[in-house]
């Protein structure tokens, strides 16, 4: 402990529910030194953030929390409250994962960063304005003077996070915990918050606790890496070994799950079955449900972490010298599954976009009058194929997203052409584009704002066939509902359930069955993997390729993510200040990007290395 910044102890935190004590994080244990970045891994409900909250001391009066938590030799879970304020926000600061929702609304985001050091540092409000701008300057926000009067929704998500990450150090934190945060930004503001992390670090020799299910991101940030399961630290080592030779089955499925351009071929690896409730006595170990190499010892005897070399310990009997003689002789893990066929094969253009432009006018005065258009889309020609996925790639303000609802008619454009099928859309109104839009559908980014919560599945999925008169009678339409679900991996029984009772890889499987419902022959999908974990993103990744195989549906995916089109795409398209600036199949794209702002965009990717 004497060593560390920050030791970890047996922590634990618990919740009571109806359904009985829920253990979100079980005996965690690990140790931050000075100026080092700890990375916690693992998917949504692992527990990382509620064992960041825990450390805070920022839980709810119904938690429950045991362990200790030593910060230089001062344990936080003993101090009183009084006491515990000075620190938190001062020897440590955290970066919330949604800076929106963390900035205060009504106030300036300078006065929000001169309260904080007001408050941590006793000075003047001047000397806390002048503090704030030198702070705003530090974190790479431009024209810090006017941005210090700027409130949080005149910011971009990136401009927002730097603000975040200025309250931060307002107090000048020893230890800085970062909870996903990157997670809803493009690559290359990705990249410019993770630089700024490096060199604040540089600059201050804090160290960095951080919170991510991105191994890209863990790979180019941190030192040693925790990985996380169902509350559990299942695997803890340094990032080059854990990169180079993940040892538990759950760090290996991770892995495999995560798609690249040599993966085109095959089927991603996916965890089977569902992190399990917290809420039930575990008599083995947590992941045995759900792993391929698990014995009957696993079902019966809890695993233990357990050292097996110099800074590595694993959680996991196939690692422990007791049990490895009953354990099955030399398991294997299988490789991802070849999809049946071969490549589906080019069909007949389906979609042709010539010359698309979508113009919003800037009108100002009482009478609203016209001074100039915002040029949301400039010019934009693409097509697709039956069978065939286009990605259209780029940045938050792109003009992507306008692109695929202009093409749906859902934003009708300003001026340009879009044929589908020989039929010219632009041109149809009223009744004759309804009945043209069983043709296309379109699958959301957040599929749980786009799903009804008031509706049971069936009766959503029903909605759009009865719009389009798919069906002839109930029956039929139930039949149709059961099909489709079934297509998507999900029973028939799903259909009398409601949206808040899935996860959110169900609920995008549901979102798809909704489009499928009525036959659709090209699918618009607007980021529809960006807020899902890498295993449930593999998932989704193989419905879409197996759907696209079976039933010869188009795709436009719409994306930042360059991990999904080197794995999807057949073509790609970038998309820059609402023009198409490169375009091209999508291996001469990726490998041999011609443009700048490619060329930019394909460097800010982390890259998952050892």
């Amino acid at each position: 402990m004497s060593h560390s910044l920050l030791s970890v102890r047996k922590l634990s935190t618990w919740f009571e529910s109806g359904r009985g004590r829920l253990h979100a994080v079980d005996e965690i244990s690990f140790d931050i030194a000075r100026g080092e970045t700890f990375a916690l891994l693992g998917e949504s409900g692992s527990g990382k953030s509620l064992t960041a909250l825990s450390i805070m001391r920022l839980l709810p009066a119904t938690a429950g929390v045991s362990g200790e938590v030593w910060l230089e030799g001062q344990d936080l879970l003993a101090l009183p409250e009084r006491d515990m304020r000075s620190v938190r926000g001062g020897r440590i600061a955290m970066i919330f994962q949604e800076p929106m929702t963390s900035l205060n609304a009504v106030l300036p985001v300078g006065v929000q960063i001169s309260e904080a050091l007001r408050c941590h540092h006793g000075i003047t409000a001047r000397a806390a304005q002048t503090r704030a701008i030198e702070l705003l300057d530090a974190v790479g926000i431009a024209e810090p003077q006017r941005r210090y009067h700027d409130f949080p929704h005149q910011l971009s998500g990136g401009m927002k996070q730097r603000v975040m990450i200025a309250i931060a150090l307002a107090g000048e934190p020893e230890l800085l915990i970062a909870d996903e945060p990157t997670t809803a930004l493009d690559v290359t503001i990705q990249a410019q918050i993770l630089e700024l992390l490096r060199k604040l670090q540089k600059d201050t020799g804090m160290a960095l606790l951080l919170i991510t299910h991105d191994l890209g991101v863990v790979s180019e940030m941190a030192a040693r890496v925790a990985v996380m399961y169902a509350g559990q630290m299942v695997e803890q080592a340094s990032r080059t070994d854990l990169f180079a030779e993940p040892r538990h089955p759950y760090t290996q499925k991770l892995f495999e799950s995560v798609p690249t351009l040599g993966k085109r071929g095959t089927r991603l690896a996916v965890i089977q079955g569902r992190v399990p409730p917290l809420t039930q006595v575990f008599t083995g170990c947590r992941f045995a449900p759900r792993c391929e190499f698990a014995w009957q010892t696993c079902h019966e005897r809890t695993p233990e972490l357990l050292t097996v070399r110099s800074h590595t310990a694993v959680r996991c009997h196939l690692h422990d010298a007791r049990y490895q003689a009953s354990a099955p002789a030399q398991p294997t893990r299988p490789e991802p599954l070849a999809e049946q066929t071969t490549a589906t094969a080019v069909g007949e253009e389906l979609l042709t976009v010539s010359d698309l432009k979508v113009y919003f006018p800037i009108e100002q005065g009482i009478f609203k009058r016209v001074v100039g258009y915002v040029r949301a889309v400039d010019g934009v020609s693409l097509s697709i194929c039956a069978g065939r996925t286009l990605a259209l790639v780029g940045e938050s303000g792109s003009g992507k997203t306008t692109v695929g609802k202009s093409i749906l008619q859902l934003l009708r454009p300003t001026a340009g052409s879009v044929r589908f099928s020989g039929t010219e859309l632009t041109q149809l109104r009223g009744a004759k584009l309804r009945a043209r839009r069983a043709d296309f559908q379109i699958i959301f980014q957040d599929p749980y704002s786009s799903l009804n919560p008031r509706m049971i599945v069936a009766d959503i999925i029903e909605e759009g066939m009865v719009a389009q008169g798919v069906g002839k009678s109930a029956q039929e339409r139930t039949a149709r509902i059961a099909q489709v679900l079934e297509q998507v991996g999900l029973s028939a029984e799903t259909g009398q359930r409601y949206p808040h009772e899935f996860s959110g890889g169900q609920r995008q499987r549901i979102s798809i069955a909704r489009a499928l419902a009525v036959r659709p022959k090209l699918l618009v999908c607007d980021e529809p993997t960006s807020a899902l974990d890498v295993s449930v993103q593999a998932q989704t990744l193989n419905l879409l390729k197996e759907l696209q195989r079976e039933l010869g549906i188009a795709y436009l995916f719409i994306t930042h993510n360059i991990a999904v089109v080197e794995y999807l795409a057949d073509e790609v398209a970038v998309m820059h200040q609402g023009k198409i600036v490169e375009q091209g199949s999508a291996a001469e794209v990726l490998r041999n990007a011609q443009h700048p702002y490619t060329k930019t965009l394909l460097q800010a990717v982390p890259k998952i290395a050892g």
